[in-house]
């Protein structure tokens, strides 16, 4: 019916949003070579997660829509702010996250 057709994106996109919060998450407390290109996948999934639930009135959507939008913006913000990449030759993680 309708319902299945105006949300058929969603589910996917919350599956792809929980497993690319989880490969962030692991990759920055491992201090991953890639931790710097997994946040920015992590950051556009959470971007198109949040668009696409926040067309929806129902409350969890709103409220997935919203959780979707501060995980983007953290990814980003540790993209900008806290992340320090060091030379790719040394033998120390290339992603360090500053407190």
């Amino acid at each position: 019916g309708v319902f299945k057709k105006t949300m058929a994106r969603c589910v996917p996109l919350d599956m792809d949003c929980v497993a690319g919060c989880m490969l962030t998450a692991g990759a920055l407390a491992r201090g991953s070579e890639f931790a710097a290109e997994v946040c920015e996948t992590c950051a556009t999934i959470c971007g198109a997660c949040a668009e696409e639930c926040g067309q929806h009135d129902l409350k969890h959507c709103q409220d997935c829509a919203a959780a979707c939008r501060a995980c983007a913006e953290q990814c980003r913000k540790i993209l900008q702010t806290n992340v320090a990449v060091q030379a790719k030759s040394t033998q120390e993680p290339v992603i360090s996250v500053s407190s």
